[in-house]
Order: C-alpha cells, then structure tokens, then sequence
C-alpha cells in the first residue's frame, strides 16, 4: 500500500510538473489564454483517466486555484473551472478534503443577498456540484451547516426554474445525510421555500412541496403550521403531480414525523382530502398511506385499545352498502381528533373560494364515515355547519352535504338526531334560508333504516303537518324540502303509514295550496297518488274519504281566524275539489264551516274565492256537493244562511264585488239542480228581491248574473208563482232593455220571453191588462231598434205574448203602426194574431 502510495505521488508530481505552465497562465490577462489554460488542465487530469488516488493528489493542489476562476470575468472560463471541479468531485476518493476551500467559495458565489454569477447555466452547474458534493461527502458537510443554508436560502428563490429545482433536490439530500445537524437550522429553509411554493412551473412546485417534506420531517417540528395552509392550498392545484406531492409528503409525515401525533388533527384532514381526488392514482396512493397510518397506530396503541380489537370487527348494523369500512386504527384516529377536525371543517365549509367549499364538504363524508356514532357527542355543530353549507351556491357543495347529513342518519340514533333536528324544523336559525333544517331532515332520515325510524313516524309527521311549520313559509325552495321530507318517509316506511296517513295528506295538501309553481303541485299530487298505493287504496277519492272528517275538523279549528291571506282557505279548496264526490258525504260537516268563514262580516277577498270555488262546484253538483243528496237538504239553510246576507247592498267597490261572486253562486245552484223546485217556492219572497235588486249592480256581471239567475227562476217554478210575484220581475226586466252591455239585454229579454212562458191561467189578461200593456207598449218600443238581432227578438216575444191577450197586443200595435213605426214588424205580428185559434183572439 506504502509502495502503491509513492507511486501515485510521484504520478501525480509528474502531472502537475506538466501543469505548471498551464497554471501560469490562469493569472494572464488574456481571456483566451485563460480559456486555453483550463480546458488543458481537464484535458491532462479528468480527461485522462488517471487513478484515483493521483487525481486526489493533483486536485488538492489544483483546487485553489481552480475555485479563484469562477470568478473569472469570462463565461467559459468560469463554466470549464465548474466542470473541473465537479468531475473532481464525482472522482476522488475522498471528496470531503476540497470542504474548506469549496464551502466558502460557493458560499460567497452563491449565498449572498447579490447574485455575482450572472449566468443562470452556470448558477445551475454549481447548485448540481453542490448537490453532488452532498452525495459524496455526507456527514462531512455537518461543519458547513451555515454555509448550505445560507446557499440554499437564497438558490431556492433564484430567479431560474431550475435552479430552484435543483436546490429542493440538494435540500432532500441534505437533510437526509446530515439530519442530527441539519434539525438545527432547517426552519431558515421554510420562508424561502414557502415564497417559491405557488410557481408558475408545476416542477417546481413539485419540488419545493418534496423539499418542505425533508425540511419539516428532519427539522424541529416547530414550523408544521407556517407550512401548512401553503400546503392546504396546492390540494387544489391544477397539476395532479403537485396534488399527489403534497400526498405522499403528509402521508410520509403521519408514519415518519417524530412529533406527529401533535399534528394529527391538522395532518390527516389533508391526507383524506386525497381520498376523493379525480385522479385514481392519487386516490388509490391516499387511500394506501392512510391504511399505513392507521395499521402503525394501532400497533404503537396496542394495549391501549385491545378491547376494540377484540369485539370491534363486526360493522355496525345498516352500514351503507358498498362501501369499505376503514380499520380500526383510522378509525380511532379520526374519533380522537374529532374534536378539533370538527370546528375546522365549519370555518372552511364557508371559505370565498369555490374548490375550498367543495374539497370541504367531501371531507365531511369520510370523516363521519370514519367516526359513525362518535359523531353524536358532536352533532349540534355538524347540524350548524351543515344547514350553513346547504345555503352555498355550489350545487357540488349541497349535494356532499346531503350525502354526510345520510351519513349522520345512518349511524346516530333517530331519538338522538330528532330532538335536534325537528326542534331547529319548528323554528329555523335563519329567517332568510328557512328550508335548510328540513333539507337536512330528508337527507337525514334518508340514511336512517327503516326499523329505527318505524317508532318515530308520528312525531315526524307531527311536526311537519304543524301550522308553523307547512304553511308559514311559501318559497319554492321551502315547499321542495318539505315535500322531499314527505316523499323519504313514503319511500322508507312504506307499510307503516296506517298511523301517519293523515299528517302526511295535510302537509300535501299544504303544499298543494301555497305553490306558484305547476311542477310542485304536480310532484305533491303524485305523492298523494303514492300515499295511496303504498295504504293499498284504488283512488285519490278513498284517500280523502278516510280523512276528510279529520281535515274538515282541521279547517274548522282554525275557521274564525281566516283571512284572504290565510292557507287554510287555499286547502279547503284543494280539499273539496280534489275528493270529487266523497265531498257530498261530509256536507253536515262542510256546512258549518262555510256559514262561519262566509259570514258578511268575514274578510271580503277570502269570501270572493270562497264563493268562486262553491260556484263550480255546484255547476256539477251532483258529482261534487250533492254526490249523495245530502246537499239537498241543506240547500234552503245554503241559500238564507250564506247566499242572501251577501246578497244586502253596501257601498263600495269590494262589496259590489263580493255581491257578484255571491251572484255567480245563486245561479250555480240554480243550474246545477242542488235545489228542488219546491224548495225555491218556498225561498222565492226572500230570493226574488235581492235578484231584482241586483239588476241595477253597477257592474255589468253583476246585472247579467242577476238577468241569468231571474230566467233560472223562471224555469224552474215560473209557472207556480203567484200573478203578483210575476208582476214585480217583468218591470225590472224592461228597464235592463236600456242596458249599456248589448250582452245584458239579450239575456233580459230571453228572460221576459221565460216570463210570459211562465203565465198560467191563474193569471187574468183582464185582471192584469194594465201590466200586459205596459209590456206590450215597452217591447214594442224596441221594434225600433237600432241592432237588427234585437228587433228579431223582440218580434219572438211579442208573437208569444200574442197568445196571452191578443185583442190588447193588437190595439198596441195598431196605435204603433199609425205613427208609422216598424211597418214591417207591425205587418208580421199582425199577421201572426191573425192566425192565432179563434177561442184565442176572441179574448177582448
């Protein structure tokens, strides 16, 4: 070895004594002599392939001044003294004796505040020797502490890309190779690092989040939190290299980290988040590290938790279908930290930015699906923060919400979860998003198994039928909650809505009342159609005729408070119109109900509809009110009780209104056949008035109404009232001949063509020849009328008058056509008499 020592000495003098001139020249003025001189030096030692301990012998006396080159003002030079040292370097044996002339130099050249090698290549060449000299020297470096952090401070935000890269390689090694130092002044790496951290280049964001991984792992630990939110914020990077840096350097912290278990609470909400990322590969390498940590903790907490091990294999009962359940240890560790991971994800779930709100809400999931019942020692904030996040704007962030909120169904108890929950229902936090404790309930009872929540039914349905809560909001959004609410218990408790068929019919009729909108009232009617067929019934009309004595005693509970702006009014229409005929079997009920709520002294618009609404129906009452002819008998109360007293004048506007929908109502029950014609007979005296008296409404459909209501009359027991009954109608009838809607008077006069129908022989021509007189006289008047479709009617009229006192008709007429009016009329009718039989003309 001595021999072989010498040889390599003598070697290496000969070497260097061909130097010398070489070495000369490094001092010459001239840059090309410099040049030369250099790439001579590499061309007679690295280039030749010399052992390695001559090159060990000629680089400790060529180093010196090698390093005093790269500050060579030429560019080539000091590139060609770089390559030199570093193929030095990569070649000697013992790399680590070149330390204490190469630290200081590079620590000059690169880790001042100044930059003094302008050449990006170059800067990067020298970061590669460092990093090489790293490599090979190891724990040698630990004297030059100072100077590698001092470099790699200031390398790590160089202005070249990859440079940078190449100074979180150099960072790695080194924290790796010298970690009992290195712990020492490794959080003088974070500012810098987390400064070059959001880079344009993805590369070397990769990079610096490897870097910051070596620098936290073999640093104090006391810099977990200025690093953190840095990387929180590369989970949502565009670049799936990044995202799955960040992953496996929180996952390497977990298992490796020596403070770790300080910092799980903060460390596994970033791991986890890997779980749902859209790429596999960063899924599936979350998804394994966390196994890892789990399977490490369980072992480092073995006696700790030897029971669960033990008796807590076996899942919960109804645990979601197709879904793994996590080990233990991940378990635990998730239960552990609850605590805090819990308020965390409350402020993050309302962050301004977008992808936080989302990352946020699917995190949500995988922790209550880690922490299945532990979750009910937290639920009134994980409520709190759920009915927030159900207010976001994101679709995405609802939807991961919902799906934690079944999480929460699933595994806390419903006694436990509806306490809260239909508290917060009844009276919603927030006035201005009311609906979101009922989207939580429906998500909610949708993870909840059938079994559990069979006891509950009735105090869910309960709550949701209460007045304060179906019909004290009428929002769109509201009224879908609501109905979704309905349409998961239709869903999951099907064979047991027996005891809660009546609640849920309210709050779908509810429903149905204060929607705007189409679509939800079709969606409500298709839930009652379900509400149906899950009870076994063949119609909507069974449906209703099982409840409707409870729904009209729901009404009715409520009827003295009623208001045109009150829902229950809207119900009690959706009630009788969508029952059809079972609604004639329930009229002994129905009919209090609306004597109280159409009373004269009740809210008029609420009395408008009201009446609108009975108006069809009685249109149709045999199919609808009279379905069993139970109307019938309470028709005449009907008519004295309600219709008459709206019937009284009162000035104004909404009164005449009010009269006129009461007007549309007389002449439905007229037409619909709800009145017998000897029930009418007996109300004429009390009827017949207010008719006639409406026939000056000023509203035009008041007097056509009330034209209409009067030829009704006269259909059905024209023929049975009394001379003096009919003399009091046919003069307020010729007065609407002079109406000013052209509508108006035809109907009078079908009317008083229905009048001279009516009369009987009881009725003297000779007696009441003053009466047919003036009824002649006035018809005749408007022969002369200026629309040709009156005159044609006042023509059929007087033909038909004709046969009640012809010898009168024809005076009149004569006296007419001697004034030469209506000539052609005039000849008509007087042909008609002419013919009439002659018992008939020979009336004088």
């Amino acid at each position: 070895m001595a021999a072989m020592a010498a040889g390599d000495e003598h070697a290496a003098s000969e070497v260097l004594r061909g130097l010398n001139r070489h070495l000369n020249c490094l001092n010459e003025d001239n840059k090309a002599t410099r040049k030369r001189a250099l790439e001579l030096i590499k061309r007679e030692t690295i280039d030749k392939g010399l052992s390695s301990g001559v090159l060990q012998e000629v680089f400790s006396s060529l180093l010196k001044p090698l390093l005093k080159c790269l500050s060579d003002p030429m560019e080539r030079c000091r590139e060609t003294a770089i390559t030199t040292i570093t193929e030095f370097i990569r070649c000697v044996p013992k790399p680590e004796e070149s330390l204490p002339y190469l630290m200081p130099c590079l620590a000059q050249r690169l880790g001042e505040k100044e930059i003094l090698e302008p050449a990006e290549e170059l800067r990067l060449s020298a970061v590669e020797m460092l990093t090489l000299t790293v490599d090979v020297c190891g724990k040698h470096l630990a004297p030059y502490l100072t100077e590698m952090i001092n470099i790699l401070q200031r390398t790590v935000v160089d202005p070249f890309p990859d440079v940078r890269r190449e100074s979180c390689k150099c960072i790695v090694n080194f924290a790796k190779r010298v970690p009992e130092h290195f712990h020492m002044q490794a959080e003088s790496l974070v500012k810098p690092l987390m400064q070059t951290i959001a880079h344009q280049h993805s590369r070397v964001r990769v990079s610096v989040i490897e870097a910051t991984g070596a620098v936290i792992q073999h640093g104090t630990g006391k810099n977990v939190d200025d690093v953190l939110s840095h990387l929180a914020q590369r989970l949502f990077d565009d670049s799936p290299q990044v995202r799955k840096a960040v992953t496996a350097v929180v996952g390497d912290w977990l298992l490796h980290m020596r403070d770790r278990y300080s910092y799980f609470h903060k460390l596994i909400p970033l791991l986890l988040s890997g779980i749902n990322d859209e790429i596999p590969e960063i899924r599936h390498l979350a998804a394994d590290l966390w196994k890892q940590v789990g399977t490490q903790w369980e072992k480092e907490n073995e006696e700790e938790i030897k029971d669960k091990l033990d008796f807590l294999l076996t899942p919960p009962p109804f645990y979601p279908p197709g879904v793994e359940r996590p080990g233990l240890g991940c378990r635990e560790l998730v239960v552990r930290n609850l605590g805090r991971l819990v308020p965390a994800i409350a402020h993050d779930i309302t962050d301004w930015l977008v992808p936080t709100r989302i990352r946020t809400s699917q995190l949500l999931s995988v922790l209550l699906l880690h922490a299945e019942d532990h979750s009910t020692q937290h639920l009134q904030p994980l409520l709190a923060t759920l009915y927030r996040a159900c207010t976001d704007t994101e679709r995405d962030v609802i939807s991961n919400c919902l799906a934690a909120a079944k999480l929460l169904g699933t595994f806390v108890p419903p006694v436990v979860f509806l306490k809260l929950l239909l508290d917060h229902v009844t009276a919603p936090s927030s006035s201005s998003h009311p609906w979101t404790p009922l989207m939580v309930l429906a998500a909610v009872l949708g993870g909840c198994s059938r079994p559990l929540l069979k006891p509950h039914l009735e105090q869910i349905t309960n709550t949701l039928a209460q007045p304060d809560v179906c019909q004290e909001y009428q929002q769109v959004l509201y009224l879908e909650q609501l109905l979704a609410c309905v349409d998961v218990l239709l869903r999951h408790c099907e064979s047991d809505h027996g005891l809660v068929s009546l609640q849920l019919l309210q709050v779908l009729v509810t429903v149905q009342s204060l929607s705007t909108e189409p679509r939800l009232s079709e969606k409500a009617l298709e839930s009652v159609q379900v509400l149906c067929k899950v009870q076994g019934l063949d119609s909507v009309m069974e449906l209703f005729r099982q409840h409707m004595g409870q729904l009209l005693d729901w009404l009715s509970a409520s009827v003295n408070t009623w208001s045109s702006y009150s829902p229950q009014r809207l119900q009690l229409h959706i009630i009788v119109i969508q029952s059809g005929p079972v609604i004639g079997e329930f009229v002994s009920q129905l009919m209090p109900l609306l004597c109280s709520c159409l009373q004269p002294d009740r809210d008029p618009e609420m009395r408008m509809s009201i009446f609108t609404m009975l108006a069809k129906l009685l249109l149709d009452a045999n199919n609808t009110l009279d379905s069993q002819g139970y109307f019938r008998a309470e028709s005449e109360k009907f008519l004295c009780d309600i219709l008459l007293p709206n019937l009284v004048w009162h000035a104004g506007r909404t009164a005449a209104a009010v009269r006129t929908s009461a007007l549309s109502c007389v002449l439905a029950l007229l037409h619909g056949g709800a009145i017998t014609p000897g029930q009418l007979l007996c109300l004429e005296d009390k009827l017949c008035p207010q008719v006639l008296s409406a026939l000056e409404e000023d509203s035009q459909m008041a007097r056509l109404l009330s034209c209409r209501s009067l030829s009704a009359i006269l259909r059905l027991i024209g023929t049975s009232l009394h001379p003096e009954a009919l003399n009091k109608i046919y003069p307020e009838l010729l007065k609407r001949l002079d109406d000013s809607s052209e509508e108006v008077r035809s109907v009078a006069l079908q009317a008083l063509g229905l009048w001279l129908s009516s009369l009987t022989k009881d009725y003297s021509p000779e007696l009441f020849a003053p009466h047919l007189q003036l009824l002649f006289q006035q018809l005749l008047l408007h022969l002369d009328d200026p629309d040709s479709s009156v005159q044609d009617q006042v023509l059929e009229i007087l033909k038909k008058g004709s046969s009640v006192h012809p010898a009168l008709l024809k005076r009149e007429v004569d006296a007419v056509r001697d004034k030469q009016r209506s000539p052609l009329y005039c000849d008509q009718l007087l042909q008609h008499i002419r013919l009439l039989p002659t018992e008939t003309t020979a009336v004088s």
